[in-house]
C-alpha cells in the first residue's frame, strides 16, 4: 500500500532506527494480508474501519493465539500510522481510537544484569586492543564507539540527550564531574552527575577527539567537521558492539534502564533516581522495582536451588 510506504519514509525522515520503521512494515504488512484476506477487497487506509480493528484484535488473539504484547504492538503500530493518516488529511477519523489494548501483568524494564554488563566491558575493551594492532586508522572511531556505550550505561542519559552535548555541557576534574542537559525531555534541564567509570570514557574519548568546525562531544571521525552523530550511526554502534559481547538486542534505552537498576539494586532512592534520569513522575521510575522476566526466572531458578 502506498499510503504504508509514504508512512515510513515519514518516519525515515523522523530519523526513527532502522530496527523500529522494519518492525512498523513488517507489524501493518500483517494487518494488510489479514485485512484483505478477510474482506475481499484492497486495503486502504480510507477503508478502515473500527469493526476491522475490533476483529483484528480478536482475530490475534483467539485464532493465532499471539500473546499480549504481540497484539498491542501491531495494534499500536496501527494506531501511529491511523494518527499520521489524521494529521495529513488521508482520513476523517481514526477507527483505533476506541480499540482497547489486552490487559496485561505490567513487566519490569529490560536491562543488562551484572554478566551481560561484565560482557559489553570486555567486548569493548577486546575490540580496542584488537583495533590498534589491526585497523590502526579506525582506531579512533572504535574508541568513540567503546567510550559512548560505556558513558550511556554510567549516567542513564537518553540518546537525543547525550548526542545534543556540547563541550562546554562538560564540567570535569579527577574526582568529580557533570554535564549539563540543556533539553531534557519537556525541555527540562537537569545536571548529571558523572561517575568514575563515566568521567573515564568521556576522557578517553576526549584525548582523540578530533577537531571538528563544531562543539558536539560525540562526532563522526571519518568526515571530520560534519557534526553530532546521527541516531541511526548509534544504533549501528550498538548492533556491533551487542553482537560481539553476545547480547540478542543492544538499545541505548536498555543502556539506561541499566543505569536505573543499578542505582535501585544500590539502595538509592525513587527520589533521586527520578532526578538523575530527568523523570517527571515518581510513576515513571518505580517501573525499575517492578520484576522484569529475568528477575521472575531467577526468582524460581533459586527456589528449586533451595530444595
Amino acid at each position: 500500500m502506498m499510503e504504508i510506504q509514504n508512512f515510513l519514509h515519514y518516519l525515515d525522515a523522523q530519523d526513527r532506527s532502522p530496527l523500529t520503521i522494519k518492525g512498523y512494515e513488517h507489524d501493518l504488512a500483517h494487518f494488510t494480508r489479514w485485512f484483505e484476506q478477510n474482506n475481499g477487497e484492497t486495503c486502504t487506509l480510507a477503508a478502515i474501519t473500527p469493526t476491522d480493528i475490533r476483529s483484528y484484535r480478536q482475530f490475534m488473539l483467539t485464532v493465532e493465539r499471539r500473546m499480549a504484547s504481540t497484539v498491542n504492538r501491531r495494534l499500536a503500530a496501527l494506531s501511529t500510522l491511523m494518527a499520521w493518516a489524521v494529521q495529513h488529511k488521508l482520513v476523517d477519523g481514526d477507527p483505533t481510537q476506541d480499540v482497547r489494548s489486552v490487559p496485561q501483568v505490567s513487566a519490569g524494564p529490560k536491562y543488562l544484569d551484572k554478566k551481560q554488563q561484565y560482557a559489553l566491558q570486555r567486548a569493548i575493551e577486546k575490540d580496542l586492543q584488537l583495533s590498534k594492532l589491526r585497523y590502526p586508522k579506525r582506531w579512533r572511531g572504535r574508541q568513540r564507539d567503546g567510550s559512548l556505550v560505556l558513558f550511556l550505561l554510567h549516567t542513564g542519559l537518553r540518546l537525543q540527550e547525550a548526542m545534543d552535548l556540547q563541550l562546554s555541557d562538560v564540567q570535569m576534574t579527577d574526582r568529580k564531574g557533570s554535564v549539563l542537559v540543556r533539553q531534557g525531555k519537556g525541555s527540562k534541564q537537569r545536571s548529571v552527575p558523572l561517575n568514575s567509570e563515566a568521567r573515564k570514557a568521556l576522557q578517553d574519548w576526549l584525548s582523540v577527539r578530533p577537531p571538528a568546525d563544531n562543539q558536539y562531544i560525540w562526532v563522526a571521525v571519518e568526515n571530520e567537521g560534519d557534526g553530532a552523530l546521527s541516531g541511526r550511526s548509534v544504533q549501528r554502534v550498538l548492533e556491533r558492539i551487542g553482537q560481539e559481547a553476545g547480547l540478542d538486542t543492544l538499545t541505548p534505552h536498555m543502556l539506561r534502564h541499566t543505569f536505573g537498576k543499578n542505582l535501585i539494586d544500590s539502595g538509592v532512592g525513587l527520589e533521586k533516581v527520578a532526578a538523575l534520569l530527568g523523570h517527571s513522575s515518581l510513576n515513571t521510575t518505580r517501573i525499575y522495582v517492578t520484576p522484569n522476566q529475568n528477575d521472575l526466572e531467577q526468582a524460581v531458578e533459586g527456589l528449586a536451588g533451595r530444595k
